[in-house]
């Protein structure tokens, strides 16, 4: 039987994309395309892994009216939506794409805020959700909620025999870290604030990963925009390169990567092949529009085309 797998999103959102040929200061825009997607990076986490074929409970925070649109649009993208509701108002998120520029700009919304008493009672529920196999957290975190709250659900799943995998910022991502999860996948700036120094070539990166692992996280995984990624391990150390693509939108290849870490572990692969899979999920993703994620079926060719690399 296949380890249990669940995703956590405190702070989920409707994600609204507009493509529009360009912004003029204080001149009304109109959108050649508007697509709305359920967002939060545990819901885009979850939705990589059913395009995997891998099936996993995606619990997460809703309120509101916008909540019960976000269940709708869940409905169609996760397997197992498990819906915890609160007071207050689900967060919208905005994307635009400039088509003549070729930018992105990004607007998060504000979560709402909910007592300590439903995040206790929602670490519970998660942790028996996760049991003996992979707990993803990731993502923001509405107002008022500790910088600690991941390192709180790391602990008892590690406890439990789980196996949690963190994707955070800042404050959420060095106290998660404490906790000692199974996997993090920090990209290469976070590396860099943490370690508290630049970062300028692979060997470097991959000599604060190892430092990282050898404190106690079992895979550090470290994003590296067009140069692709690093994983490494007990088994070893891979740095995978991937094809030059045309860039849409950034937004959920990140996700797309921890969808892509998590089914390979869940899989059993090897290491290289893991990682192989990761980028591959990303990469497909950034040709997407919007934040839409990748297509399955190109996942076989971007796989050929992208190059492997032991880092000694």
């Amino acid at each position: 039987m296949p380890m249990p797998i669940a995703t956590l999103t405190l702070n989920p959102a409707v994600d609204v994309t507009y493509e529009i040929e360009r912004l003029i200061r204080d001149q009304k825009a109109h959108a050649d395309a508007t697509r709305f997607d359920p967002g939060g990076n545990g819901i885009n986490v979850g939705r990589a892994l059913k395009r995997l074929d891998v099936t996993a409970s995606n619990v997460c925070l809703l309120a509101g009216e916008t909540g019960q649109f976000l269940e709708r649009l869940l409905g169609q993208h996760v397997d197992d939506p498990v819906y915890v509701w609160v007071d207050g108002e689900t967060r919208i998120n905005a994307t635009i794409l400039e088509s003549e520029t070729a930018s992105q700009y990004e607007v998060s919304g504000i979560g709402p805020q909910f007592p300590q008493t439903i995040l206790d009672s929602l670490r519970q529920r998660f942790v028996g959700r996760v049991g003996n196999g992979y707990g993803v957290v990731t993502g923001s975190v509405p107002p008022g909620v500790s910088e600690d709250v991941y390192a709180t659900f790391i602990h008892p799943i590690r406890a439990a025999g789980g196996r949690p995998v963190l994707d955070a910022h800042g404050a959420l991502l060095r106290r998660g870290i404490e906790a000692k999860p199974f996997l993090i996948k920090p990209n290469l700036y976070e590396l860099e604030l943490i370690t508290g120094r630049k970062l300028t070539d692979i060997r470097a990166v991959a000599t604060e990963a190892q430092r990282i692992q050898r404190s106690g996280v079992d895979y550090v995984c470290v994003s590296l925009g067009k140069e692709g990624a690093l994983l490494t391990g007990a088994e070893g150390t891979y740095h995978a390169i991937p094809p030059k693509v045309k860039v849409r939108s950034s937004v959920g290849a990140g996700d797309s990567m921890v969808g892509g870490l998590v089914a390979g572990f869940a899989r059993e692969d090897a290491l290289d092949d893991i990682l192989r899979l990761a980028v591959a999920c990303s990469v497909g993703t950034v040709g997407q529009p919007g934040t839409e994620l990748f297509d399955p079926e190109d996942l076989p060719e971007l796989m050929e085309q992208i190059e492997m690399r032991v880092v000694d």
